[in-house]
């Protein structure tokens, strides 16, 4: 819309509002971290933790190629910024470019 048309003001509000709640809920940000084994009893308790981790343990141990086998390791992906560059925005900082990733 260009700069003078009537109500231009009132839509780019509505837009940052919606941006705003897009952003908040249901939960905040874009990217989650999730179980990706259930934890339902006492048995799946012993299996992801103590006594059963020190099987994936032992065997990235004999061949550290096991972590992407037995860990998220091939699932991972880091995201970062010093925020100097934003598109848009320029130099905002790195908590303020949080968004933007």
């Amino acid at each position: 819309m260009p700069e003078n048309t009537p109500g231009s003001d009132e839509v780019r509000a509505q837009l940052r509002k919606s941006a705003l709640e897009y952003h908040e809920f249901p939960t905040p940000g874009k990217i989650a971290i999730a179980a990706t084994k259930q934890l339902s009893n006492q048995r799946d308790l012993a299996l992801a933790y103590s006594p059963g981790v020190a099987a994936a343990c032992e065997e990235i141990v004999n061949d550290p190629n096991n972590a992407f086998k037995y860990t998220s390791r091939g699932n991972l992906v880091a995201v970062v910024t010093n925020g100097t560059a934003v598109l848009g925005l320029g130099d905002i900082g790195p908590l303020a470019a949080k968004p933007v990733m």
